[in-house]
């Protein structure tokens, strides 16, 4: 599994982009001051940082992300499943249903998605 571990702070940075993208350095500047409070300087310290790890790319001033967030996602949720459910998805479904409901609409997706992954 490649690994796209990512802090908060990294995530909620590159949904910003995920949602903008592409998009101009200096207009994810003022974006993440707005959403994150982020001077400057922390933005691009965190694009250097990202596009070093190939997370994204920032080419004449241009932002791309070279992962999707799909992918992130399913490291994270892959990495929770084995780390507290012992690979259970029984298991991680269950707590997270517990004290929970559903309604027939979400039901009906999850129904429909298990189907399908049996299939």
């Amino acid at each position: 599994m490649e690994i796209f571990k990512l802090f908060d702070a990294e995530y909620k940075f590159l949904s910003i982009i995920w949602e903008l993208e592409p998009i101009n350095s200096t207009e994810l500047c003022k974006v993440c001051l707005e959403r994150l409070g982020w001077k400057k300087a922390t933005t691009y310290t965190m694009l250097r940082k990202l596009a070093s790890r190939d997370f994204l790319k920032n080419e004449q001033a241009i932002v791309t992300t070279l992962v999707k967030r799909e992918k992130v996602q399913r490291y994270e949720s892959e990495a929770l499943l084995e780390k507290a459910f012992d690979n259970s998805l029984p298991s991680f479904i269950a707590a997270f249903l517990k004290d929970r409901k559903l309604s027939k609409e979400e039901a009906e997706k999850i129904e429909r998605l298990i189907r399908e992954a049996t299939e």
